[in-house]
């Protein structure tokens, strides 16, 4: 009889002691809620932990500390006896859940929300409220109270109670100090760097903002690792500011699917990286992208200007040779300079710019066609200008005459700037997400490389007497390269046609008339009463500076044309479509991109193309950056990018992207589909 007493009494004392680990629980369909500990008694002074765990049913989810697009972080009261303190809840790693086109950041199946409590003497009775939010396809707000008894320790160290693996679970969860250099750039760009980052220690990485509203939660994340660093590509939100520091979790996967769980604090100001490239490597493939830009067609209306000027200096003295090469790459390189002042300028004043941006004012684009009508109206013949050069036997050392080879120089960078080509993409994106002394070289760099088949000149004249002596033929060839302006000029009046719709071209257009106008007076008045007609001239192209304003500005807009099999790119469409597990195609353009309209009737739109992206089933997203827009800018700067064209491949099941060069052919396109599968 005693001893069935004993087994009683222990049974009894046994399970209370179990249920002491563990409150009772709260309820509902969708969910289960208790408050557990992770000791069976307690010693005062001893910390301990307690936490709200959280099961709910399948399909069902609660959201983390900052919930992203919607919903409502848990909140959790402890009442503890006199003595006792607890701190807030330590909140483990939340994953990232799409409904749509809406992103949130949660917990699904089951979690635990841990706090750290530090007892009193005695006894610890504690009792705790907690609201959450459980959503599936509708959201319930639901809540609880829970009372737990914990019993002082007689002697002996507080024991683990059985829900103690729970806590040491959720601790793999939690957020620890990041070992790692931290900065973040002007254009969201997320870098860590040091030692034992590499390809062959991350596989993947995602970040989580302690502050909504700072990144957009649906926003893509491109992940680029090299040795040493590892690049988190963000979208800025509403409230993200390039001055403060950026705080969140940054999670770290390996090739075994473990993760990494790290608190960061992310310095604002960026890092001179590009892809974990030094700055001296960026800097060189700036040079190497303002080379390769001589071959763009953006510029071979200014090449054929320039070669023409060329031309004439065949004979001449070396000096003389020197002093015009040396101007033309004066004026290239002062020209990249001062873009890059207005790109850090716009920047810190909040707004989005990148290379080409001005492309995106159709008052810009007016400007520039008027700009070219007139060139090529000088190179008819209608006036001369000094600043153009003028006849051949004007004396090559004149101060008009380098001054033209100056401006030529201006001019140069104007009508290039639509145009990205190889190596700058990365250059540029670099440069504007590192401090500003970084991107004034780089886009140095590029100027130099733009400027430097001229620049040879300057350091051996002699090579100039290769060409074709000056002579009768120059007139003839001054009237045909004043074509290639006036084709220039038609094709950014169609560009003004899909910014600001047909006010804008009846804009343009009266605007060249009056233009045409005003040089033809000006060339009539300059055998004899020149500053008389000139000053006539003068007043007609000052009619000029009210039409942009009320014609352009207040014009339609029209998005690049969606051709049939398209659809127009958005992260969160981005997303749904990976999410079904489709390929998909995404091509970033715009109307005023010379390389973009060339690939696309080169490389996409053949039928090849088109036929092998409907058997392998991809998705095409076409993005227009004409008029500008933010989700793209973001886009285009988590890539590592800063200007259109940009091509990028999904495969199928989610991998990471293959990005295709900017200069397109038919077989890499094909060859992307292949590989990307379907």
């Amino acid at each position: 009889m005693v001893r069935l007493w004993l087994i009683a009494l222990l049974l009894v004392f046994g399970t209370e002691r179990v249920l002491a680990a563990e409150s009772a629980a709260v309820r509902s369909a969708r969910m289960v809620a208790t408050l557990v500990s992770d000791t069976d008694t307690v010693a005062a002074g001893v910390p301990l932990h307690l936490g709200l765990r959280l099961r709910m049913a399948l399909g069902w989810h609660t959201y983390w500390k900052n919930p992203g697009d919607a919903g409502v972080a848990t909140a959790l009261e402890l009442m503890l006896p006199e003595g006792a303190r607890a701190e807030g809840i330590v909140w483990p790693a939340p994953v990232r859940l799409v409904e749509g086109a809406v992103t949130t950041y949660g917990y699904t199946g089951e979690v635990l929300l841990p706090v750290a409590v530090t007892p009193g003497v005695g006894d610890m009775e504690v009792t705790a409220t907690a609201t959450w939010l459980v959503c599936e396809t509708v959201c319930v707000p639901e809540e609880g109270r829970f009372t737990l008894h914990l019993g002082a320790a007689a002697g002996v160290p507080p024991g683990a109670s059985t829900e103690a693996g729970l806590f040491a679970a959720t601790a793999l969860r939690t957020p620890r100090p990041s070992p790692f250099v931290a900065h973040v750039g002007p254009d969201g760009a997320l870098v860590l760097q040091g030692a034992g980052l590499g390809a062959e220690t991350v596989r993947g990485a995602s970040f989580f903002p302690d502050e909504a509203g700072v990144i957009e939660a649906g926003g893509a994340q491109a992940v680029r690792v090299t040795a040493g660093a590892v690049r988190i590509g963000l979208t800025p939100g509403a409230g993200f500011d390039p001055r403060a520091v950026l705080r969140g979790v940054v999670v770290l996967r390996d090739a075994g699917v473990q993760e990494s769980v790290l608190q960061v604090e992310a310095a604002p100001g960026g890092v001179a990286v590009a892809e974990g490239l030094p700055i001296w490597e960026v800097v060189l493939l700036a040079f190497a992208g303002g080379v390769v830009l001589n071959l763009m067609p953006c510029v071979f209306p200014v090449l054929a200007l320039k070669a023409f000027g060329l031309a004439r200096l065949s004979g001449a003295a070396r000096r003389a040779v020197r002093l015009h090469a040396a101007s033309y790459v004066v004026g290239v390189v002062l020209a990249f300079l001062g873009l890059a002042v207005v790109l850090l300028a716009v920047r810190a004043a909040g707004g989005a710019a990148g290379w080409g941006f001005q492309f995106q004012s159709p008052v810009f684009v007016a400007v520039t066609a008027w700009v070219l009508f007139l060139v090529g109206l000088n190179l008819s013949g209608v006036f001369a200008m000094g600043v153009m050069g003028s006849g051949v036997g004007q004396g090559l050392a004149a101060r008009e005459g380098h001054a033209g080879s100056f401006f030529t120089g201006l001019l140069a960078v104007l009508v290039a700037t639509p145009c990205t080509a190889p190596f700058m993409g990365p250059a540029v994106a670099a440069g504007l997400a590192a401090p500003a002394w970084v991107t004034v070289a780089v886009f140095g760099a590029m100027g130099l490389g733009l400027g430097l088949p001229y620049g040879v000149l300057a350091v051996a004249p002699g090579l100039v007497r290769v060409l074709p002596k000056p002579g009768a033929w120059m007139a003839v060839a001054k009237g045909v390269l004043a074509f290639p302006m006036y084709g220039a000029a038609a094709w950014l009046v169609w560009v003004v046609s899909v910014e600001a719709g047909s006010s804008g071209v009846l804009a343009v257009g009266g605007g060249m008339v009056a233009l045409g106008f005003a040089a033809w007076l000006f060339g009539m008045a300059q055998g004899w009463t020149r500053g008389r007609v000139a000053g006539l001239a003068l007043a007609g192209l000052a009619g000029l500076a009210a039409l942009p304003g009320l014609a352009l500005m207040g014009g339609e807009e029209r998005p690049v044309v969606q051709t049939e099999g398209t659809e127009p790119f958005s992260p969160a469409r981005l997303e749904a479509l990976r999410q079904e597990g489709r390929p998909v195609f995404v091509n970033l353009t715009a109307a005023w991109c010379v390389t973009c309209l060339v690939n696309e009737r080169v490389a996409l739109a053949p039928a090849a193309v088109r036929q092998a992206f409907a058997s392998h089933r991809v998705a095409y997203l076409k993005g227009d950056w004409t008029r500008g827009d933010p989700a793209i800018t973001a886009f285009l700067r988590a890539q590592m990018r800063d200007g259109v064209p940009l091509y990028l491949m999904y495969p199928a099941g989610g991998a990471e992207p293959l990005v295709l060069p900017q200069i397109l052919t038919q077989a890499e396109v094909l060859a992307a589909v292949a590989q990307a599968g379907g």
